[in-house]
C-alpha cells in the first residue's frame, strides 16, 4: 500500500491529470446508457449502505456548517472517529468504514490532540492529510482547487479503500474559489460527484453566513447534497457556562432518513473528563430553545423559522407565544419576533 503523500512525490504525472482532458465518448456509448422502464424493473440494484443511522449513506455529499468557534471540527472529527471504529454515535448505528480526514486549517498538533483525546483506541482506518504535512512533503500548499491534487486525492481514496472523505474546511482547502459565485462551485462539483459514482462519501465542513442559519456563499452547494447539518449556539451552554464546545445541531436538508426522530435537533457538549479524555454528552434539544436561538440569530418570521427546523407554522407560533409570556421575546407589528433586551 502506498503512503498518502507518495503520489505527490512521484515525478511521473498521469497524462489525463496533466492535460485535464475529458474522455471521448461515441454516440453508441451515449445511446447504450439509455434504458427502458422494463429494463430498469429487471435490474438488481444494491441499496446504498447506511453509514450513520439512515441519514448518512455511502456516496453521499454532506455538509457540516456553523459560525467560527462553535465546534464544527469537534463534530466532524467525532463522526470520523466513530466511523473508523464502527462505534455507535448517540442513537445512530454506525457502519465501520475507512476514513480520510483532510485538514486545511488546524495546526497538526491541534488535530493530533483532538483525535487522541476522543479515544484510547489506535486504528489504521482513520487517516489524516494535514496542510502542514503536505507542505513539508511537497513544498506546495494544499489546494483542492488544483485539478492535479484533485486527481491524486481521488486516486488515493479509490486505491486504498477509503469509504468516507472529510474536507475541513471549504474556505481553506479550495483556495481561489469565490464562495458567492455559483460558476466557481460548478468547477468543483463534477469532481465531488465522481466520488459518488465510486460510493465514496464526502463530508465538507463550511462556515455559516452572517445570520448563522445557512452556509456562507452560493446556495447552489446544497443542490447536490443529501444532507446538511447546521450548528448554532446552545442557550443551555451559555446559561450554565460549562467548559468545552457546546452547540445545537439541526438538519437543514435531509434526503435519506426514514423518520424525523433520528434527525431531530440535538444538544452537544464536549468536555474533559477526570482522565483527560474528551467526553461527549448528546441529548435531544428543546424546540422552545431552538426557536429562541433562531430568533436570537436574526430570524424574525414564523414562516422562516418553521422552514428552518421542520416544524409547522402553528407549532412555531405557539412556542413564540410561550416565549413572549416568559418575557424572553416580543412579537412586534406584522408578527415579527424580537429578543427582549437584557434577556439571555
Amino acid at each position: 500500500m502506498t503512503t498518502l503523500l507518495e503520489p505527490f512525490k512521484q515525478s511521473q504525472i498521469r497524462p489525463d491529470a496533466d492535460t485535464h482532458q475529458e474522455p471521448v465518448i461515441s454516440r453508441k456509448d451515449f445511446d447504450s446508457a439509455i434504458i427502458s422502464s422494463t429494463e430498469l424493473a429487471g435490474m438488481t440494484i444494491q441499496p446504498r449502505k447506511c453509514l450513520i443511522g439512515h441519514w448518512f449513506r455511502e456516496g453521499d455529499l454532506g455538509f457540516i456548517f456553523g459560525k467560527r468557534g462553535l465546534g464544527k471540527t469537534w463534530l466532524a472529527v467525532t463522526a470520523a472517529r466513530h466511523l473508523a471504529e464502527g462505534e455507535q454515535l448517540w442513537e445512530w448505528a454506525v457502519q465501520k468504514s475507512k476514513v480520510l480526514y483532510v485538514d486545511g486549517e488546524m495546526p497538526l498538533e491541534a488535530i493530533k490532540d483532538r483525535d487522541e483525546s476522543l479515544t484510547e483506541v489506535e486504528t489504521e482506518d482513520l487517516l489524516f492529510l494535514n496542510h502542514e504535512t503536505f507542505f513539508k512533503a511537497t513544498g506546495k500548499p494544499l489546494s483542492l482547487s488544483d485539478p492535479l491534487q484533485q486527481n491524486w486525492l481521488e486516486d488515493y481514496c479509490e486505491e486504498n479503500g477509503i469509504r468516507v472523505l472529510f474536507l475541513d474546511n471549504l474556505s481553506c482547502l479550495f483556495s481561489g474559489m469565490r464562495e458567492n459565485t455559483a460558476d466557481d462551485w460548478e468547477k468543483v462539483l463534477p469532481w465531488l460527484l465522481s466520488f459518488r459514482r465510486k460510493k465514496i462519501s464526502v463530508v465538507i465542513v463550511a462556515h455559516a453566513g452572517r445570520s448563522g442559519n445557512h452556509m456562507r456563499g452560493t446556495s447552489r452547494r446544497e443542490d447536490a447534497a443529501f444532507w446538511a447539518i447546521g450548528l448554532s449556539d446552545s442557550i443551555k451552554g451559555r446559561e450554565e457556562k460549562k467548559d468545552g464546545a457546546r452547540f445545537l445541531t439541526s438538519f437543514t436538508k435531509d434526503r435519506n432518513s426514514i423518520n424525523g426522530d433520528e434527525t431531530r435537533p440535538l444538544d452537544w457538549h464536549f468536555y474533559k473528563a477526570a482522565d483527560g479524555k474528551t467526553q461527549v454528552a448528546i441529548y435531544p434539544a428543546d424546540n422552545k430553545e431552538i426557536v429562541f436561538q433562531l430568533i436570537d440569530d436574526g430570524l424574525e418570521s414564523c414562516t422562516d423559522i418553521a422552514q428552518d427546523i421542520g416544524l409547522s407554522k402553528g407549532a412555531v407560533s405557539k412556542i413564540a407565544k410561550k416565549l413572549e409570556r416568559e418575557e424572553r421575546i416580543m412579537i412586534a407589528a406584522g408578527g415579527k419576533y424580537k429578543v427582549k433586551t437584557g434577556k439571555p
